[in-house]
């Protein structure tokens, strides 16, 4: 198969089934009508230097609740997913004008640092101050500089984050989400 860049909703379905598994940024934010929570496949780390995540959402002419929360507060929270919280995630996935969180049954904890809730369940969140935004196409792409971040102890070893202990969830395609249960070590050549 061979996919013109023109064709549009075929090259989407490519590439959100092809760049898998993404990370899914479940991003919270406060705004002028309460509080937002919603999970962004279009997700990851930009740069590790100053640490920054970065997330895409809807464009500036019709931005989505947590873009536009994010934008005019300039803070964004990100708590990690785990597959126990897969169901919540997915919830949190909902139209406007609706609290996630209480829609989800899911416990809110204030960020340490700026003025957000993060999910309380979630054993990682990130939280970022708003360094630019860049329209592009139909998506306002966000950049957070990281300020803050909460690891649960549990996830510790010798005091640094132990991945085999992190059940992250990860997105696929359509309704398809894949779990990091099953891993692959090697050692990178000399």
């Amino acid at each position: 198969m061979e996919i013109e860049v023109a064709e549009g909703d075929s090259l989407y379905r490519t590439l959100a089934g092809a760049v898998v598994p993404r990370p899914i940024g479940w991003i919270s934010t406060r705004g002028k009508e309460g509080d937002n929570l919603a999970p962004y496949s279009f997700f990851n780390v930009a740069t590790p230097k100053p640490p920054t995540l970065a997330f895409s959402a809807g464009t500036a002419a019709a931005r989505k609740d947590t873009a536009r929360n994010a934008v005019e507060t300039g803070v964004f929270a990100h708590s990690v997913v785990t597959a126990d919280l897969a169901e919540a995630m997915n919830a949190t996935s909902t139209s406007h004008g609706v609290d996630e969180f209480d829609h989800a049954g899911l416990d809110k904890r204030e960020c340490e640092t700026i003025d957000a809730p993060s999910v309380a369940a979630s054993p990682i969140v990130f939280e970022c101050t708003v360094v630019e935004t860049v329209e592009r196409g139909v998506s306002t792409l966000v950049l957070g500089e990281v300020q803050h971040v909460r690891v649960d102890d549990e996830l510790t070893t010798d005091g640094k984050l132990d991945t085999t202990k992190l059940d992250a969830l990860g997105r696929l395609a359509g309704s398809e989400y894949a779990l990091t249960r099953d891993r692959l070590s090697m050692a990178r050549p000399e």
